[in-house]
């Protein structure tokens, strides 16, 4: 299954396209993205869709500052039953952890965290901003939305100067550089690592003038009980584990189980109460990373195989077959005529 992100990240899509002469519509069908999506901002559609349309917009709208001119449209209020939790924390390091240990209602592919400034700075922390590759591909668009959100947030949780130092992103400039100075109004550093805002460490103990620890508490009980995190369940760490050996052979069952500490049969009975099999959690991961590998590189078919596990090309080509009826050169081409 394809990782998903609530439709709340496009706030503001719809509009910003039509002002700057496209068609949302036309976008949203191209990517195979629900047409009443923009409506409802619980509902789920692929990240990768969502990173992809968004890359295609700012290309073919000739808007290189696209992920930030939307995250202009965004606040706190995107992350849902997360923001109310973020909001009512008494601290910015009370609201970051809270962020950061419900973020996978929003995406279970993003995570935020705090990190070692990377210049070594005295005094300077990362707020980091990643999402996970292997999942679904690195889009600019996507990053600079969510570095974006990720710094408004900022600014409208501690309504003062944030003490931002620097501003890291892991790609080259898309739009003239000042466009990023004066959005961040810090200095910005292209083709880093990590996507970070680099801050004064004593902002983490800044009080927030909304914190409610009884709201908060009220809120985070609300988001243990509805939510459970995808990366705890015994599908995803099998998901992970098979995911990690590639390219490789695949562990087997009972390579599993032992991992797992679960004799074999127990594991089996614990994926069908899920509603799944190791076989069948295989061949999903296999077919996902395939579609994208063949679908957004420009990776030969005799790599794309190794990639995902199997010893021949023409594995894959009977496996591209069964899981979209067409073989993996026509997959690759229909892919680009929807670019």
């Amino acid at each position: 299954m394809q990782p998903l992100i609530r439709a709340a990240s496009l706030r503001g899509f719809g509009a910003l396209v039509t002002e700057l002469g496209g068609d949302p519509a036309r976008l949203l069908e191209r990517f195979d993205i629900a047409a009443d999506v923009l409506e409802h901002d619980d509902g789920l559609l692929s990240i990768t869709a969502h990173d992809r349309m968004l890359d295609a917009a700012a290309s073919a709208l000739h808007c290189p500052d696209l992920g930030l001119r939307l995250a202009e449209r965004q606040d706190l209020t995107i992350l849902g039953p997360v923001a109310r939790a973020v909001r009512t924390s008494a601290t910015a390091t009370e609201a970051l952890d809270a962020a950061a240990r419900f973020l996978f209602v929003h995406s279970p592919v993003l995570t935020i965290g705090v990190d070692d400034d990377p210049w070594g700075r005295r005094g300077v922390v990362a707020l980091t901003y990643r999402k996970e590759v292997s999942e679904s591909p690195y889009s600019p668009q996507a990053v600079e939305l969510g570095l974006g959100v990720f710094y408004r947030v900022a600014v409208q949780l501690l309504g003062r100067p944030t003490g931002l130092r620097s501003v890291e992103i892991p790609h080259g400039p898309l739009s003239p550089v000042n466009r990023y100075l004066n959005f961040f109004s810090a200095d910005v550093k292209f083709d880093r690592p990590v996507a970070a805002l680099c801050v004064d460490a004593r902002v983490l103990d800044s009080a927030f003038e909304t914190a409610d620890e009884e709201i908060r508490r009220a809120a985070v009980e609300h988001l243990a009980g509805a939510y459970a995190d995808p990366a705890h369940s015994i599908a995803t760490q099998i998901c992970r584990m098979v995911s990690e050996s590639l390219p490789g052979s695949i562990p087997s069952l009972s390579e599993v189980s032992r991992t797992l500490h679960l004799h074999p049969r127990t594991l089996q009975r614990r994926l069908v109460v899920v509603g799944t099999s190791f076989g069948q959690i295989v061949d999903d991961l296999r077919r996902d990373r395939a579609h994208r590998y063949i679908t957004t590189t420009d990776l030969s078919f005799t790599q794309i195989a190794d990639l995902v596990g199997f010893a021949e090309q023409a594995t894959l080509s009977h496996a591209v077959r069964r899981w979209f009826g067409v073989s993996p050169r026509r997959l690759r081409h229909q892919a680009r005529l929807s670019r």
